[in-house]
């Protein structure tokens, strides 16, 4: 690992915008792309590592990453033109990596730093400017301090998703041998040895321990991503430029990580493998009720377990930080205890698994996935109630058939699976005969004919966008549910009250939020066109939506 003072500085400033991180020589300067009608970039860095020291007295220079390098790549120079040799902190290996500092390995003082980017910096604008070309600004502060500039980042944060770290296994993998080389990447800080080591099957996400900044013997985590990601992209195009051409390299500059639409074109594997880290397939989620008995101040209520599909929750989420957003261990395990602790923020075990604003928490995750596009007509417009009139809790706590005794000494998982196995799915909705085919609207009938509503094929479109939902199946317990997205304030019921039942007047001093029947129905169709994006019938055209005009 680097000491500190080697890596600190531009770690989160140069590193923080680049792919690879090059200093040098630019076709067009910044002035040139300045202006309102500029494209935003994902190549932006801003150097301001005089910061360091002291406070800046002049602006901070923008610098356009990919610009520079592209001009490298024209005069057959690379990435050590601006970038000296390091051996790589990130990797087991004995190999170099680039450092992502500008001609240096350390930001010893604040002259050194100035002098560094004035020298090599405006030396190599010259030397261009000299064979004709268009150079990058030799003259010192003005062109470079520019004060107000209007150069707007674009970068995105890139994310190690299932898929891509598949295909990185399967890039680096021993063909010879079959194995899996995890060590190229993962790797664990030896406080006494100081230094790396490998932990066979305690390997993690790389944000476990390389966080935003740098701190003690761990660098942030742009640093440590670039030192090792961006320059074993490097190192391989270096053996065989042409694998590039065939997409089977990760990109060396910005834009091709941090470009929104750069990452839409990376090839997404279907049916990727489960990661082998040797964890449950099952897990019962209960609380510890010694604690609980020792916990008498808060008077908690021991709820029944919840049989958790560990396997299936891995298999419809990108990456294990959706749920183990700091370490792999359990939950209540070094974060969030009965009483929350420091390292979680404080947040209790039933924040963490409640709290139904962050999408870190259980309900959280389940109320962002309704915003998808198949379910978001019918939930958008769903009240969400602090305090629900169905007892919502009983759909995730389960209570074991047998007592208490009958399972004492059974394995937690083994009464996890046989709950999810009792578990019930609701697939499908009433029978078509059971459901109006049609339904004419046609108590506000003025200056349009009546609406014809086409009830079941609206009812079935709903069931068929969430059939292959296991989330959505398991949630809507019984078989009217499906119509609850429109009979929002009624029992699941093959025959529900009429919306006027509820809606009649057009104001009801009793229930203000209550809009009148022609309210209610504008409100609740045209919200869930807008929500569902629907292109057709468009919901401002009433006459192309719904209604024909009445003949006079």
């Amino acid at each position: 690992m680097l000491k500190p003072k080697l890596y600190l500085g531009l770690a989160g400033v140069l590193v923080a915008i680049a792919g690879v991180a090059i200093y040098a020589v630019g076709a067009t300067t910044v002035q040139e792309i300045q202006g309102t009608s500029t494209e935003p970039r994902a190549d932006v860095v801003t150097i301001d590592t005089v910061k360091l020291f002291e406070d800046l007295e002049r602006p901070a220079v923008i610098f356009l990453h990919d610009l520079h390098t592209k001009t490298l790549e024209k005069k057959n120079k690379d990435c050590k033109t601006c970038h000296l040799e390091v051996k790589e902190p990130s990797s087991l290996a004995e190999r170099k990596a680039l450092s992502p500092k500008f001609k240096r390995l350390k930001d010893t003082n604040k002259q050194q730093v100035v002098d560094n980017y004035h020298t090599e910096c405006i030396t190599c604008h010259k030397e261009i400017a000299d064979t004709g070309e268009k150079a990058g600004p030799i003259e010192l502060c003005g062109k470079c301090h520019l004060g107000q500039i209007k150069v707007l980042s674009s970068r995105q944060p890139m994310q190690m998703d299932r898929s891509l770290h598949f295909r990185h296994i399967e890039a680096t993998k021993d063909k010879v041998k079959n194995e899996d080389k995890c060590d190229r990447c993962h790797h664990e800080y030896d406080e006494i040895n100081k230094k790396l080591y490998y932990a066979k099957e305690k390997e993690g996400s790389c944000g476990y321990c390389h966080k935003g900044e740098t701190e003690k013997n761990r660098m942030s985590i742009r640093l440590a991503s670039h030192l090792a990601c961006v320059d074993c992209h490097r190192r391989e195009l270096t053996k065989d430029p042409t694998l590039a051409q065939q997409k089977k390299i990760g990109p060396v500059q910005c834009a091709g990580c941090h470009d929104i639409k750069n990452q839409e074109k990376i090839e997404k594997i279907k049916d990727v493998p489960r990661i082998k880290r040797k964890q449950p397939d099952v897990v019962l989620l209960q609380a510890d009720k010694k604690a609980l008995a020792e916990e008498k101040k808060n008077e908690l209520v021991l709820m029944d377990p919840v049989p958790f599909d560990h396997k299936a929750h891995e298999e419809n989420n990108a990456t294990c930080r959706v749920c183990h957003h700091e370490s792999l261990d359990s939950c209540s395990e070094k974060c969030h205890t009965l009483d929350g602790l420091k390292d979680g923020d404080f947040i209790k075990l039933s924040q963490a698994m409640h709290q139904s604003k962050s999408d870190k928490s259980c309900l959280g995750c389940h109320d962002k996935r309704q915003q998808e596009k198949e379910c978001v007509g019918c939930h958008a417009s769903i009240e969400k109630s602090p305090k629900p009139k169905t007892p919502l809790c009983t759909t995730c706590h389960m209570k074991s058939m047998e007592d208490e005794k009958a399972i004492a000494g059974v394995k937690p998982e083994v009464i996890a699976e046989k709950l999810l196995k009792a578990r019930t799915f609701m697939k499908d909705t009433f029978k078509a005969e059971d459901i109006p085919e049609e339904v004419v609207i046609k108590g506000l009938v003025d200056e349009y004919e009546a609406v014809k509503f086409p009830h079941r094929k609206i009812v079935q479109t709903l069931v068929k966008n969430t059939k292959d939902s296991k989330l959505a199946n398991y949630f809507h317990r019984e078989k009217g549910t499906i119509c609850q997205g429109c009979h929002h304030d009624s029992p699941a019921s093959k025959k529900p009250p009429r919306c006027s039942s509820c809606h009649g007047k057009p104001f009801d001093e009793n229930n203000l939020f209550r809009p009148g029947l022609k309210g209610a129905y504008h409100q609740q169709c045209l919200g869930c066109h807008k929500e569902m994006n629907m292109e057709k019938p468009k919901p401002t055209d009433c006459k192309e939506a719904c209604h024909k005009e009445k003949k006079k």
